[in-house]
Protein backbone atom coordinates (compact mmCIF):
# COMPACT_ATOMS: atom_id res chain seq x y z
CA UNK A 1 0.00 0.00 0.00
CA UNK A 2 1.08 3.26 -0.83
CA UNK A 3 2.19 6.16 1.52
CA UNK A 4 -0.02 8.33 -0.29
CA UNK A 5 -3.45 6.41 0.78
CA UNK A 6 -1.87 5.82 4.50
CA UNK A 7 -2.57 9.73 4.44
CA UNK A 8 -6.02 9.89 3.01
CA UNK A 9 -7.32 7.23 5.54
CA UNK A 10 -5.25 9.57 8.49
CA UNK A 11 -6.68 12.55 7.24
CA UNK A 12 -10.31 11.82 6.85
CA UNK A 13 -9.86 9.21 10.40
CA UNK A 14 -9.14 12.90 12.19
CA UNK A 15 -11.80 15.01 10.03
CA UNK A 16 -14.73 12.32 11.20
CA UNK A 17 -13.69 11.94 14.84
CA UNK A 18 -14.14 15.97 15.04
CA UNK A 19 -17.27 16.37 12.52
CA UNK A 20 -18.91 13.24 14.39
CA UNK A 21 -18.58 14.77 17.72
CA UNK A 22 -19.80 18.33 16.36
CA UNK A 23 -22.78 16.93 14.54
CA UNK A 24 -23.84 14.71 18.11
CA UNK A 25 -23.52 17.82 19.81
CA UNK A 26 -25.78 19.63 17.70
CA UNK A 27 -28.36 16.74 17.63
CA UNK A 28 -28.31 16.77 21.40
CA UNK A 29 -29.43 20.67 21.17
CA UNK A 30 -31.77 20.23 18.36
CA UNK A 31 -33.36 17.05 18.50
CA UNK A 32 -32.73 16.81 14.91
CA UNK A 33 -32.97 13.15 13.27
CA UNK A 34 -30.87 13.97 10.27
CA UNK A 35 -28.47 15.20 12.36
CA UNK A 36 -28.34 12.33 14.67
CA UNK A 37 -27.81 9.97 11.94
CA UNK A 38 -25.38 12.37 10.37
CA UNK A 39 -23.16 11.97 13.53
CA UNK A 40 -23.68 8.54 13.30
CA UNK A 41 -22.64 8.31 9.95
CA UNK A 42 -19.24 10.35 10.81
CA UNK A 43 -18.85 7.76 13.70
CA UNK A 44 -19.01 4.61 11.81
CA UNK A 45 -16.47 5.89 9.46
CA UNK A 46 -14.55 7.32 11.88
CA UNK A 47 -14.33 3.30 13.11
CA UNK A 48 -13.94 2.47 9.69
CA UNK A 49 -10.73 4.56 8.92
CA UNK A 50 -9.08 3.29 12.28
CA UNK A 51 -10.09 -0.82 10.65
CA UNK A 52 -8.69 0.04 7.34
CA UNK A 53 -5.39 0.92 9.31
CA UNK A 54 -5.44 -1.91 11.29
CA UNK A 55 -5.87 -3.53 7.65
CA UNK A 56 -2.84 -2.17 5.87
CA UNK A 57 -0.49 -2.42 9.16
CA UNK A 58 -1.16 -6.44 9.15
CA UNK A 59 -1.36 -6.92 5.26
CA UNK A 60 2.68 -5.74 5.65
CA UNK A 61 3.44 -8.23 7.87
CA UNK A 62 6.18 -10.58 6.00
CA UNK A 63 5.53 -14.40 4.64
CA UNK A 64 6.07 -16.98 7.76
CA UNK A 65 5.61 -20.71 7.63
CA UNK A 66 1.86 -20.48 8.39
CA UNK A 67 1.18 -17.34 5.52
CA UNK A 68 3.80 -18.60 2.68
CA UNK A 69 2.42 -15.83 0.64
CA UNK A 70 2.39 -13.32 2.93
CA UNK A 71 -0.68 -11.18 4.93
CA UNK A 72 -1.71 -9.05 1.91
CA UNK A 73 -5.08 -9.96 1.86
CA UNK A 74 -5.96 -8.83 5.10
CA UNK A 75 -6.47 -5.57 3.52
CA UNK A 76 -9.31 -6.86 1.50
CA UNK A 77 -10.81 -8.61 4.65
CA UNK A 78 -11.04 -5.46 6.65
CA UNK A 79 -12.22 -3.42 3.69
CA UNK A 80 -14.94 -5.89 3.60
CA UNK A 81 -15.89 -5.33 6.93
CA UNK A 82 -15.81 -1.52 6.66
CA UNK A 83 -18.51 -2.33 4.02
CA UNK A 84 -20.60 -4.55 6.52
CA UNK A 85 -20.34 -1.67 8.98
CA UNK A 86 -21.32 1.01 6.81
CA UNK A 87 -24.21 -1.44 5.79
CA UNK A 88 -25.37 -2.29 9.23
CA UNK A 89 -23.83 0.52 11.97
CA UNK A 90 -24.56 3.25 9.29
CA UNK A 91 -27.48 3.02 7.42
CA UNK A 92 -28.91 0.19 9.93
CA UNK A 93 -29.10 3.00 12.22
CA UNK A 94 -30.28 5.69 10.26
CA UNK A 95 -33.05 3.93 8.64
CA UNK A 96 -34.39 3.37 11.91
CA UNK A 97 -33.90 6.07 13.62
CA UNK A 98 -35.52 8.05 10.81
CA UNK A 99 -38.70 5.95 10.80
CA UNK A 100 -38.76 6.77 14.62
CA UNK A 101 -39.16 10.27 14.18
CA UNK A 102 -41.21 10.06 11.21
CA UNK A 103 -43.66 8.02 13.33
CA UNK A 104 -43.00 10.04 16.37
CA UNK A 105 -41.54 13.46 14.92
CA UNK A 106 -39.89 16.42 17.15
CA UNK A 107 -39.52 19.51 16.84
CA UNK A 108 -36.53 21.32 16.10
CA UNK A 109 -35.45 23.28 18.61
CA UNK A 110 -32.40 25.64 16.95
CA UNK A 111 -32.19 24.71 13.45
CA UNK A 112 -29.64 27.23 13.24
CA UNK A 113 -27.05 25.25 15.32
CA UNK A 114 -27.51 22.61 12.59
CA UNK A 115 -26.65 24.98 9.64
CA UNK A 116 -23.51 26.06 11.38
CA UNK A 117 -22.63 22.47 11.87
CA UNK A 118 -23.50 20.94 8.59
CA UNK A 119 -21.53 24.00 7.22
CA UNK A 120 -18.22 23.52 8.68
CA UNK A 121 -18.84 19.52 8.41
CA UNK A 122 -19.20 19.91 4.40
CA UNK A 123 -16.10 22.28 4.53
CA UNK A 124 -13.86 19.63 6.45
CA UNK A 125 -15.39 16.61 4.79
CA UNK A 126 -15.12 18.51 1.16
CA UNK A 127 -11.65 19.13 1.83
CA UNK A 128 -11.21 14.98 2.48
CA UNK A 129 -13.21 14.09 -0.20
CA UNK A 130 -10.74 16.23 -2.34
CA UNK A 131 -7.93 14.44 -1.08
CA UNK A 132 -8.78 11.01 -1.57
CA UNK A 133 -10.48 12.14 -5.41
CA UNK A 134 -7.01 13.17 -5.76
CA UNK A 135 -4.60 10.26 -4.77
CA UNK A 136 -7.48 8.16 -6.48
CA UNK A 137 -6.55 9.87 -9.90
CA UNK A 138 -3.13 9.55 -9.38
CA UNK A 139 -3.60 6.10 -9.46
CA UNK A 140 -6.61 5.40 -12.03
CA UNK A 141 -4.14 6.97 -15.20
CA UNK A 142 -7.00 6.88 -18.16
CA UNK A 143 -9.46 4.72 -17.42
CA UNK A 144 -12.73 6.34 -16.35
CA UNK A 145 -14.04 6.35 -12.34
CA UNK A 146 -16.01 3.16 -12.67
CA UNK A 147 -13.82 0.91 -14.43
CA UNK A 148 -10.93 2.53 -12.04
CA UNK A 149 -13.13 1.11 -9.16
CA UNK A 150 -13.31 -2.13 -11.18
CA UNK A 151 -9.23 -2.90 -12.19
CA UNK A 152 -8.44 -1.08 -8.57
CA UNK A 153 -6.02 -4.05 -6.57
CA UNK A 154 -5.82 -1.94 -3.31
CA UNK A 155 -9.09 -0.88 -2.03
CA UNK A 156 -7.53 1.57 0.70
CA UNK A 157 -8.31 4.58 -1.50
CA UNK A 158 -11.40 3.84 -2.73
CA UNK A 159 -13.06 2.88 0.58
CA UNK A 160 -12.55 6.41 1.60
CA UNK A 161 -13.69 7.76 -1.79
CA UNK A 162 -16.75 5.70 -1.53
CA UNK A 163 -17.12 6.63 1.99
CA UNK A 164 -16.57 10.77 1.82
CA UNK A 165 -18.41 11.01 -1.14
CA UNK A 166 -21.61 9.37 0.54
CA UNK A 167 -20.75 11.59 3.54
CA UNK A 168 -20.87 14.65 1.03
CA UNK A 169 -24.71 13.57 -0.13
CA UNK A 170 -25.56 12.93 3.03
CA UNK A 171 -24.60 16.26 4.61
CA UNK A 172 -26.29 17.95 1.46
CA UNK A 173 -29.76 15.82 2.21
CA UNK A 174 -29.36 17.06 6.15
CA UNK A 175 -28.93 20.62 5.16
CA UNK A 176 -31.67 20.18 2.77
CA UNK A 177 -34.17 18.12 5.60
CA UNK A 178 -33.57 20.71 8.50
CA UNK A 179 -34.08 23.81 5.69
CA UNK A 180 -37.54 22.03 5.06
CA UNK A 181 -38.54 21.13 7.96
CA UNK A 182 -37.72 24.78 9.07
CA UNK A 183 -39.77 26.01 6.16
CA UNK A 184 -42.81 23.97 5.94
CA UNK A 185 -43.11 22.91 9.88
CA UNK A 186 -43.77 19.40 8.90
CA UNK A 187 -41.57 17.82 11.39
CA UNK A 188 -41.64 14.32 9.91
CA UNK A 189 -39.44 15.65 6.63
CA UNK A 190 -36.47 15.77 9.08
CA UNK A 191 -37.21 11.77 10.04
CA UNK A 192 -37.56 11.07 5.81
CA UNK A 193 -34.37 13.24 5.52
CA UNK A 194 -32.46 10.54 8.05
CA UNK A 195 -34.02 7.55 5.76
CA UNK A 196 -32.53 8.54 2.67
CA UNK A 197 -29.31 9.16 4.40
CA UNK A 198 -29.47 5.97 5.39
CA UNK A 199 -30.17 4.93 1.89
CA UNK A 200 -27.24 6.40 1.02
CA UNK A 201 -25.01 4.53 3.08
CA UNK A 202 -26.68 1.16 2.37
CA UNK A 203 -26.28 1.25 -1.37
CA UNK A 204 -22.38 2.67 -0.66
CA UNK A 205 -22.22 -0.29 1.35
CA UNK A 206 -23.79 -2.87 -1.06
CA UNK A 207 -21.21 -0.78 -3.94
CA UNK A 208 -18.67 -1.62 -1.58
CA UNK A 209 -18.83 -5.12 -0.80
CA UNK A 210 -19.34 -6.46 -4.25
CA UNK A 211 -15.65 -4.86 -5.07
CA UNK A 212 -13.98 -5.94 -2.22
CA UNK A 213 -15.61 -9.63 -2.82
CA UNK A 214 -13.33 -10.27 -5.86
CA UNK A 215 -10.34 -9.25 -4.35
CA UNK A 216 -11.10 -11.45 -1.29
CA UNK A 217 -11.82 -14.24 -3.15
CA UNK A 218 -8.75 -14.47 -5.21
CA UNK A 219 -9.02 -11.69 -8.16
CA UNK A 220 -6.79 -12.00 -10.87
CA UNK A 221 -4.22 -9.64 -12.35
CA UNK A 222 -5.64 -7.15 -14.81
CA UNK A 223 -5.86 -8.23 -18.35
CA UNK A 224 -2.49 -6.35 -19.41
CA UNK A 225 -1.03 -8.13 -16.95
CA UNK A 226 -1.88 -11.53 -17.98
CA UNK A 227 -0.95 -10.89 -21.46
CA UNK A 228 1.70 -9.12 -20.69
CA UNK A 229 3.54 -12.16 -19.07
CA UNK A 230 1.75 -14.33 -22.25
CA UNK A 231 3.57 -12.31 -24.83
CA UNK A 232 6.97 -12.44 -22.90
CA UNK A 233 6.41 -16.10 -22.73
CA UNK A 234 5.34 -16.63 -26.45
CA UNK A 235 8.23 -14.56 -27.45
CA UNK A 236 10.96 -17.31 -25.78
CA UNK A 237 12.22 -19.73 -28.82
CA UNK A 238 12.37 -22.14 -26.44
CA UNK A 239 8.31 -22.46 -25.80
CA UNK A 240 6.40 -24.36 -28.34
CA UNK A 241 2.98 -23.72 -26.82
CA UNK A 242 1.52 -21.41 -23.90
CA UNK A 243 -0.85 -23.34 -21.94
CA UNK A 244 -2.19 -21.11 -19.19
CA UNK A 245 -1.32 -18.22 -17.70
CA UNK A 246 -3.27 -17.90 -14.41
CA UNK A 247 -2.59 -14.97 -11.90
CA UNK A 248 -4.02 -14.27 -8.51
CA UNK A 249 -3.59 -11.14 -6.28
CA UNK A 250 -2.53 -11.81 -3.00
CA UNK A 251 -2.31 -8.35 -1.94
CA UNK A 252 -2.63 -4.88 -3.55
CA UNK A 253 1.10 -5.51 -4.58
CA UNK A 254 1.75 -9.06 -4.60
CA UNK A 255 0.55 -10.85 -8.04
CA UNK A 256 1.14 -14.79 -7.96
CA UNK A 257 1.52 -16.44 -11.32
CA UNK A 258 1.02 -20.06 -12.01
CA UNK A 259 2.02 -20.53 -15.79
CA UNK A 260 1.99 -23.90 -17.59
CA UNK A 261 4.24 -23.93 -21.25
CA UNK A 262 4.89 -26.80 -23.48
CA UNK A 263 9.13 -26.27 -24.28
CA UNK A 264 11.01 -27.71 -27.27
CA UNK A 265 11.48 -31.38 -26.65
CA UNK A 266 14.92 -31.12 -27.84
CA UNK A 267 15.69 -28.95 -24.83
CA UNK A 268 18.55 -29.77 -22.45
CA UNK A 269 17.63 -29.88 -18.83
CA UNK A 270 20.53 -27.06 -18.39
CA UNK A 271 19.09 -25.10 -20.84
CA UNK A 272 15.31 -25.76 -19.42
CA UNK A 273 16.59 -24.74 -15.91
CA UNK A 274 18.28 -21.47 -17.56
CA UNK A 275 15.39 -20.58 -19.34
CA UNK A 276 12.93 -20.78 -16.59
CA UNK A 277 14.94 -18.90 -14.65
CA UNK A 278 15.64 -16.28 -17.54
CA UNK A 279 11.83 -15.94 -18.03
CA UNK A 280 11.25 -15.51 -14.03
CA UNK A 281 13.61 -12.16 -14.16
CA UNK A 282 12.05 -11.24 -17.04
CA UNK A 283 8.29 -11.30 -15.60
CA UNK A 284 9.34 -9.78 -12.32
CA UNK A 285 11.23 -6.89 -14.31
CA UNK A 286 8.23 -6.12 -16.33
CA UNK A 287 5.80 -6.47 -13.78
CA UNK A 288 7.24 -5.71 -10.53
CA UNK A 289 4.12 -6.64 -8.64
CA UNK A 290 4.64 -10.51 -9.90
CA UNK A 291 6.35 -11.48 -6.49
CA UNK A 292 5.84 -15.18 -6.92
CA UNK A 293 6.31 -17.25 -10.61
CA UNK A 294 5.49 -20.93 -10.70
CA UNK A 295 6.56 -22.35 -14.42
CA UNK A 296 5.32 -25.99 -15.27
CA UNK A 297 6.13 -28.07 -18.13
CA UNK A 298 3.14 -29.24 -20.02
CA UNK A 299 2.64 -30.95 -23.16
CA UNK A 300 -0.90 -30.22 -24.87
CA UNK A 301 -3.47 -32.54 -24.17
CA UNK A 302 -1.55 -34.02 -21.03
CA UNK A 303 -3.63 -34.42 -18.20
CA UNK A 304 -4.85 -31.27 -16.56
CA UNK A 305 -3.69 -28.95 -19.05
CA UNK A 306 -5.75 -26.59 -21.26
CA UNK A 307 -4.89 -23.81 -23.18
CA UNK A 308 -6.21 -20.34 -21.88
Amino acid sequence: MSSGSKKVIIAALFGNALISITKFTAAVFTGSSAMLSEGIHSLVDTGNQILLLYGMKQANKPADADYPFGHGKEIYFWSFVVAILIFALGGGISIYEGIHHVMHPVEITDPFINYIVLGFALIFEGAAWYYALREFNQGKGKWGYIEAVKRAKDPSVFVVLFEDSAAMLGLLVAFLGVLITQISGILYLDGVASIIIGLILVATAIWLAYETKGLLIGESANKPVVQGIRLILQQNENIEIVNEVLTMHMGPNFILANISVDFKDDLPSEKLENCIAELDVAIKHEYPRVQRVFIEAEKVGSKGSRKS
